[in-house]
Parts: C-alpha cells; structure tokens; sequence
C-alpha cells in the first residue's frame, strides 16, 4: 500500500472541555498587574527603630538600677540642731567634769564656726575672744556670757577645777541659751495662696 509522508492528519472536530482549555492555554494571555518591589530601605529603619527601643530599654533599666543603689540623701540638719544634739550627750558625762566640760565647750565652739564662720574650734580662748571682739553677729551680753563660759570651762579642762554638779549645769544652761539666742531661723517664703489673699 502506498502512503504520502506528507499528508496531514488532522483529527476529527471534537467538543469537550479538555479541547477548550487546549484552545484558551495557547491563546495570548492578558496582561499581568505590577509586582510589587520590596524597598530596601525598610529594613534599615524597622532595624533603627528595633534597636533604638531596645537602647531605651537598657537604659530605663540602667537608670532605675542606678537609682535603687544611690544612698538617699542626706538631710541637711542645721547647726543648732547637732549643737542641741551634742549638749544633750553631754549630760552624759555630767560625773566628769573635764570630760563634759570638752564636750560642752566642743558644742559650742563648733556651732559657732558652722553658724558664723568663726575658727573657734582651731584658737585658744584668747585668740577667740579676740577675734570675738570685732564680730557684729553676737550682742555684747553674749559676747561676754560666752567669754564667761570659755573661761570656766578652761578651769576646768587646764587647772583641774572640780566644780559642783550645780555649776556644771549652769555651764550647759549656758551654753543652750547660747544656740537658742544665735541659730539661725529661715524665712518662710509666702505660698501662693497667702499671697492671693492679701
């Protein structure tokens, strides 16, 4: 039998749904939408942002670490306060009068150097009642009450006087009336609403 090699076979028409997809599949295909391109950039700032939330972390933690170890502050007590303090510890040593004597004259010298800026504390007795002289801070009556003091309290610290318990006291009256005449009292500031019903 004798064929032709170049004849086409073409297949009989058919209807079906895998014919219709063949069909659809080779046609042009409609155009596709925009694919959307990452931007590098984002990267970048959401690491910025990443780490500057982790660097307030870290330090809010740093602060408040640092807080808890800070010592709280000290109050500041004024002069005639820790003056009253050591004259109170003073009486302690009301059986030794050279004992209480130095530390009831200690009181007082060292309240004057922090009250006046006087160097009480360094001078003798003459060299302060010197100094004590051109100083405007104190009254005359206290200047020589204070004079008075310093002297006898000498006697006993320098010559071993041996006073009676009496005296002692009156020395540590004396040196009280001393603070409470001179310490230094603040001026209370008017608050807003006393200025607001004047």
């Amino acid at each position: 039998m004798a064929t032709n090699s170049s004849a086409l076979i073409v297949p009989p028409p058919s209807t079906g749904p895998a014919v219709a997809s063949v069909l659809v599949t080779n046609d042009i295909r409609p155009i596709r939408p925009p694919v959307p391109i990452a931007n590098p950039w984002v990267w970048f700032w959401w690491g910025l942002a990443l780490a500057l939330v982790a660097a307030a972390v870290a330090a809010g933690w740093w602060w408040r670490r640092r807080k808890r170890l800070a010592p709280p502050p000290v109050p500041v007590i004024p002069p005639h306060v820790r003056a009253k303090q050591k004259l109170a510890e003073a009486l302690l040593h009301l059986s030794d009068p050279r004992v209480f004597c130095i530390a009831v004259s200690d009181a007082v010298r060292w309240y004057l150097e922090e009250r006046f800026d006087f160097h009480a504390p360094e001078r003798t007795t003459e060299e302060f009642l010197l100094e004590l002289r051109d100083t405007h801070h104190l009254t005359t009556s206290q200047k020589q009450s204070l004079a008075a003091f310093l002297e006898s309290c000498d006697l006993v610290k320098f010559a071993r006087y041996e006073p009676t318990e009496a005296a002692l006291r009156e020395l540590h009256e004396s040196a009280c009336r001393l603070v409470d005449e001179t310490r230094f009292e603040p001026v209370a500031t008017p608050t807003a609403m006393e200025t607001a019903a004047r």
